[in-house]
């Protein structure tokens, strides 16, 4: 039986091969049918893949699931027995029998209902909590692919809302299968005692199930809307809580809860939609049930007239058209949830099938060390040991030279999202999905071929597509502007990795001039810090940022901006400390800071992305309009928004 929690095996950052065996924590090889290997050929396929990690514990919880229904199968059969034997029959000693067993059927009943919610519980929480590790993984693996590929919004409401959806499958499946099993021993008994009546029984449930299927399809499209709406929100609620700052900065704030409040509505009034169709099909299932009621009352008390039944076989078969009216409501529900789950799974896959665009090189070449770096694109060099500066007049050309120097593929195009458009149904909706299906494929051959070219960045002599992903990654560090801090401890967030000593802790947090966070900690550094950081100011968070960067102490440090949202002060704090914390090693800033310039060994201009002028900071001021231009605007703004700042205060 497997443990909870799941064990979910990282995947590989490169393109793997059918042969290839997906390596599990601890070197261990992963079994064929394990949490390594999704099938996600189809959604119908992951949900049946998803049930098999566990079949185990199904089996279990379908047995303690019969052993819940027994009573209510068998029980009525035992009061018929009571009655045609003990009262009408004269028999004493049959009634004590008889009640003895009822009291034994109970007492299995209450055992297996206590054990059936425990191991239910533990059921679903593998199911939830196996989806969730496998998106969490699959983020990790894509890294930046994945937000290009998918909205981050609808990744977040896949971890969250639709792999819950997968742990109720697993909880009404194994309780239909009770159901089912309980079925089939009333229909022996009842076949046994009156063949007519046990035909009805047999065929009516399948048949009230089959009456029913035309209200899932529309119940299905409109989950599927509400699906959609409920994922739009997810998305809103993020990029407005990714923004709240700037936007209380430019008075955006009602904008924003306006949108939000009526995006809050379409989700409400898709969900009432959605809704009305559940209460169709609960009512229907009722109707249904009851009709059965009825039809089974009647005929057996048909027959008891005609003397082929006694009083207590009749009281016995009303006993059993109460209880069916359960086993076939679960039914329904099973029919119901998996609805659900198939419009969960079909998003899951959406986002399991991605794939990262990397290849292993057939020769793998080994990065030199001591070498240059050189971005044959724009003609930038960073020596080796020297802290160079890039100087750009437009931010998205040195961000993208940040990205080239680190092998990160760029982010010009909207990610595809998962849900269709709303209000389209039927065919129009299929059309929907197999379009964005195609416009997923596109990006992945994109991303493909962008991966396996020559990528134009060398380190030596060494292209650094000739080289393992894994191996640029140890080497060459970009840290950008969206870099984001997690929750949990200081020390989590400045040593992730757990390799540091308290000194060298202690000095990254010094040179990144984020003292004072670690002084408003009253734990020190087992101080809490909430997600994203939310606690925190955002020259506090990047501060941090820039202190696991250099805390990961990398060969060649790229930094983006690592200064925009700091105070002149500190700023020439970290320019100070920074040059001397790097001394020796490769680092690369892309930005306009004079503070900064003026600490840096060489600084390159870029004018249409390409290097037009290299230098020292005094040398440029001198010799390139250009460069003073740039430069000079920079200091300015930030010399108006420092008394924009002082004014407010």
């Amino acid at each position: 039986m497997r443990d909870f929690p799941p064990d979910v095996p990282e995947f590989s950052t490169v393109v793997a091969s059918e042969s290839t065996i997906v390596t599990g924590r601890g070197g261990r090889s992963a079994r064929r049918w394990s949490f390594a290997e999704p099938d996600t050929s189809s959604p119908a396929r992951y949900l049946w893949w998803l049930l098999r990690q566990q079949w185990p514990v199904l089996v279990v919880l379908s047995l303690l699931a019969m052993l819940q229904w027994f009573p209510g199968a068998v029980g009525p059969y035992l009061v018929g027995q009571i009655i045609d034997q003990g009262l009408l029959g004269g028999d004493s000693s049959a009634v004590w029998r008889y009640a003895a067993g009822l009291l034994g059927l109970a007492l299995v009943g209450v055992t297996a209902g206590v054990l059936g919610h425990t191991v239910v519980v533990r059921s679903w929480l593998i199911a939830m909590y196996g989806s969730m590790k496998l998106i969490t993984r699959k983020t990790t693996q894509l890294g930046h692919v994945l937000p290009q590929r998918v909205p981050t919004g609808e990744v977040l409401s896949v971890a969250s809302g639709d792999s819950d959806q997968m742990g109720a499958l697993t909880e009404v499946l194994t309780r239909a299968v009770g159901a089912l099993l309980a079925y089939l021993v009333i229909a022996g008994i009842v076949l046994h005692t009156s063949f007519e009546l046990g035909v009805v029984v047999l065929l009516t449930a399948p048949l009230l199930v089959i009456l029913a299927m035309p209200l899932l399809k529309p119940l299905e499209r409109r989950q599927e809307r509400e699906r959609t709406r409920l994922s739009d929100l997810t998305s809103l609620a993020t990029d407005i809580v990714a923004g709240l700052r700037i936007l209380r900065g430019i008075g955006g704030e009602q904008t924003f809860a306006g949108n939000y409040a009526d995006q809050s509505q379409l989700t409400r009034q898709a969900a009432v939609s959605a809704g009305r169709w559940q209460a169709a099909v609960d009512a229907a299932s009722v109707l249904f049930s009851g009709m059965f009621l009825v039809t089974l009352t009647v005929l057996g008390a048909r027959e008891v007239a005609a003397g082929e039944l006694q009083v207590g076989q009749l009281v016995s078969f009303f006993g059993y058209a109460v209880f069916m009216v359960w086993p076939i409501q679960t039914f329904f529900e099973l029919a119901q949830k998996w609805v659900r789950a198939l419009v969960a799974a079909r998003k899951t896959v959406a986002v399991m099938e991605q794939q990262p665009p990397w290849q292993q090189p057939e020769q793998p070449l080994t990065l030199p060390h001591g070498a240059d770096l050189h971005d044959l694109e724009s003609g930038f060099v960073a020596g080796h040991g020297r802290f160079t500066i890039v100087v750009s007049g437009t931010p998205e050309d040195s961000a993208a030279l940040a990205d080239r120097l680190g092998r990160y593929l760029p982010s010009d195009h909207d990610p595809v999202g998962l849900d269709v458009e709303d209000g389209l149904s039927g065919r129009a909706a299929r059309r929907a999905r197999q379009r964005k299906a195609q416009q997923r494929a596109e990006l992945k051959a994109r991303d493909a071929a962008l991966a396996a070219r020559r990528w134009g960045v060398t380190l030596g002599s060494v292209d650094l597509a000739d080289v393992p992903i894994a191996d640029v990654r140890d080497r060459i560090l970009v840290s950008h502007t969206a870099a984001v801090v997690f929750a949990g401890t200081l020390q989590d967030t400045v040593d992730p990795a757990g390799r540091l000593t308290r000194e060298e802790a202690e000095r990254a947090l010094l040179t990144a001039a984020a003292e004072d966070v670690f002084q408003l900690m009253p734990a020190g550094w087992q101080g809490q810090i909430d997600e994203r950081g939310r606690g925190l100011s955002g020259g506090q968070r990047q501060r941090l940022v820039l202190a696991r960067a250099l805390a990961a102490d990398p060969e060649i440090l790229v930094l983006v901006e690592p200064t925009s949202a700091v105070d002149a002060h500190t700023e020439a704090a970290i320019a100070a400390r920074l040059a001397e914390h790097r001394r020796g090693r490769t680092t690369v800033a892309m930005t306009v800071s004079p503070l900064l310039l003026h600490h840096a060994d060489q600084v390159a201009y870029l004018e249409a992305g390409k290097v037009v002028d290299v230098g020292t900071h005094d040398e440029l001021l001198a010799r390139s309009a250009g460069y003073r231009r740039v430069v000079v605007r920079s200091l300015d703004e930030d010399e108006g928004k420092f008394e924009d700042e002082g004014s407010r205060s």
